[in-house]
């Protein structure tokens, strides 16, 4: 069985405020015969040995006892380099029965290796900056840079920005509760047994969770078939308490009355985001698109529009 390299940067508790209780050194070289207590503890050991070598670290695989549910083998190893644990039922420990050394791959100064992404993480601690930093509305690249600074340069953070921005997206994703999800999903329901031209979608990601939403009524349809030839796309209208843009299509009718075509709820204002909003706007609107679009907001809007979905 194959266990699947996870993409986001590990949360793990502080080293300060929760010391490892692993008996096993962490600065020694690996040797067959080597015995750890958990599989955790043999998987940060040959992190930490990754980290020291200069070669990022992963699980290879792994085999469960289905009846105990415990892990009685596992592989860590990149190229070559390579290290087998085996539980021992008697001592209930695991062992070192598999070890390879050579390196038939290149290794990292020591000014890089804290950009692998198996030496990446993020504390306990500075999860809980990151959220104070993001809850007082600070943007995600200064709360950043302020961290850097403050340790004396990115080197020295243990993660990078595109690590932070994940963990805010996971984080604004668990936010999303069910009762929150489900009032969103019977509002759409019933307008759609109101009224069956009523247009909604929503986006999931791969744990399907909750990402983009967007929804335009018939009002909006019918206004769009008639003035949507010159619209407005802004997402600098309102954000709710999860800092989640909020982004309006908006244009004129024949008595120079502001009209809506169609309203979205977006998770972050990147590129896959809107790809996938423009489409579903000319979706909802049978593939219509207008002849001039002005824009309010970030430049990756201008960017999408340009060069993919609406142009």
């Amino acid at each position: 069985m194959n266990e699947k390299d996870n993409f986001y940067p590990q949360v793990v508790e502080s080293p300060i405020l929760i010391p490892r209780t692993t008996k096993v050194e962490t600065d020694c070289e690996p040797y067959m015969g080597m015995e750890f207590d958990t599989v955790d503890d043999a998987w940060h050991f040959w992190i930490n040995y990754g980290g020291r070598m200069g070669f990022d670290v992963r699980r290879h695989w792994y085999n469960k006892n289905k009846s105990e549910g415990t892990i009685s083998s596992m592989r860590f190893r990149l190229g070559l380099c390579r290290m087998g644990i085996l539980l021992n039922k008697h001592v209930k420990r695991y062992t070192v029965h598999d070890l390879v050394l050579e390196h038939n791959h290149l290794l990292h100064t020591p000014e890089t290796v804290h950009m692998m992404s198996s030496q990446r993480k993020i504390s306990e601690v500075q999860a809980m900056e990151i959220d104070l930093a993001d809850d007082s509305g600070i943007k995600t690249k200064a709360s950043y840079e302020l961290m850097s600074r403050r340790g004396g340069g990115k080197d020295t953070v243990g993660y990078t920005l595109t690590d932070q921005k994940n963990y805010i997206r996971k984080r604004r994703q668990r936010e999303l509760k069910y009762g929150e999800a489900g009032s969103l999903l019977r509002y759409f329901q019933e307008q759609s047994l109101d009224n069956p031209s009523f247009f909604h979608a929503i986006q999931l990601d791969e744990e399907e969770q909750i990402t983009n939403i967007f929804w335009a009524d018939a009002r909006m349809i019918l206004d769009y078939s008639y003035f949507g030839d010159v619209i407005t796309f802004d997402t600098t209208y309102s954000t709710n308490k999860e800092c989640r843009p909020l982004g309006i299509f908006i244009g004129f009718n024949h008595h120079r009355g502001i009209v809506i075509f169609g309203a979205s709820l977006l998770y972050d204002e990147t590129i896959e985001s809107f790809e996938w909003l423009f489409r579903t706007f000319l979706e909802a609107h049978n593939g219509k698109k207008p002849m001039t679009i002005y824009m309010h907001g970030c430049e990756v809007t201008s960017t999408t529009i340009h060069h993919k979905e609406m142009a």
